[in-house]
């Protein structure tokens, strides 16, 4: 399930990192690509600092 997991979410980056590349040619709203890719990065760096967390005895 993990492995599902996280390929999703770099299909999610290149997704939207294609979808930035659109936007830096002016042919989408760079104001919606920039920030859905930064939401993408952010949200798999999360999840990949999520799984070895000390939570303690």
């Amino acid at each position: 399930m993990k492995k599902v997991q996280v390929s999703l979410m770099l299909m999610f980056i290149l997704f939207s990192f294609c979808l930035n590349i659109l936007g830096l040619m002016d042919l989408v709203s760079i104001f919606i690509t920039a920030p859905l890719l930064f939401v993408s990065l952010l949200i798999f760096v999360i999840y990949l600092n999520e799984r070895n967390r000390f939570r303690g005895f």
